[in-house]
């Protein structure tokens, strides 16, 4: 009741908010803006917190949930005058560092990797093998490029281009993001944006970071040992609580493995 007497301050608040997983994957664990949004309105807006702590552990995954994610974080963060502060656990690279970046500070784990600041694509071509099995592949398109990187056909140097482009257009958003959030912290003697990753202190030498420590005890060093965490994270579904959802879970989980295991996780 303390909170509504008048002329009374209560005590300080902050609100924390766990960002772990395959940013875009199609799992219960996975992160995007759409489930994210109502999780983030309420961390902002119940009971005027005083910091909302991001709770960072993510691999990375799309560009574009990475962008919207980080673009709310952002807007409620100056529309509610809250600072937020982001702790980074066994890694927040790639887009997961676009995260990160959304936040006023960033703190990590002595062996937290970040960074990856870069774009991949990924896929394979199965034209030998069908051929092999005397297996003839039948596209029809209106439109040249429809077919565009299509694994089952040999790839065309010219899709290459076009796919390479995309790319470079996607790191350049990627770039300018971490150049408008990190401005002056950043290391410009070195090229940080060439998809290397960097290890605790190491990444505070370069300003990708703003040092090494931990939630609790920074919130308290800050706000003081009186200070209260209020945790908000999505809701589970009544039937993925009891297994409905198994099977998109079990490959979503074996597509996150792969994810952080890029990372030596």
């Amino acid at each position: 009741m303390k909170r509504f007497i008048p002329f009374i301050k209560s005590e300080p608040t902050v609100a924390v908010v766990r960002l772990s997983g395959v940013i875009g994957g199609s799992g219960r664990g996975s992160l995007n803006d759409q489930s994210l949004a109502p999780v983030l309105e309420k961390a902002f807006s119940r009971g005027k917190p005083d910091a909302v702590a991001l709770e960072i552990n993510s691999p990375g995954g799309s560009p574009v949930q990475s962008s919207l994610i980080g673009a709310r974080i952002r807007r409620l963060s100056e529309e509610k005058e809250i600072p937020v502060i982001a702790f980074v656990e066994d890694v927040a690279a790639s887009g997961g560092y676009w995260l990160a970046a959304a936040a006023d500070e960033i703190f990590v784990d002595e062996s937290s990797v970040v960074g990856s600041i870069g774009v991949i694509s990924a896929g394979f071509g199965a034209h030998v093998f069908l051929a092999k099995q005397g297996i003839e592949r039948r596209v029809y398109t209106a439109g040249t490029s429809k077919s565009m990187l299509d694994p089952f056909k040999p790839e065309a140097e010219e899709d290459v281009e076009r796919l390479k482009v995309m790319l470079e257009q996607i790191h350049t958003n990627f770039i300018r993001h971490v150049q408008k959030r990190r401005a002056d912290k950043l290391d410009t003697a070195r090229d940080l944006f060439t998809g290397d990753i960097w290890v605790g202190e190491a990444a505070k030498d370069v300003g990708l970071i703003d040092g090494v420590a931990h939630l609790v005890p920074s919130m308290k060093a800050r706000f003081g040992d009186k200070v209260s965490f209020k945790r908000y994270g999505p809701k589970r579904s009544f039937m993925s609580r009891f297994g409905a959802q198994f099977a998109n879970d079990a490959l979503s989980g074996i597509e996150e493995r792969a994810q952080f295991a890029r990372f030596g996780l």
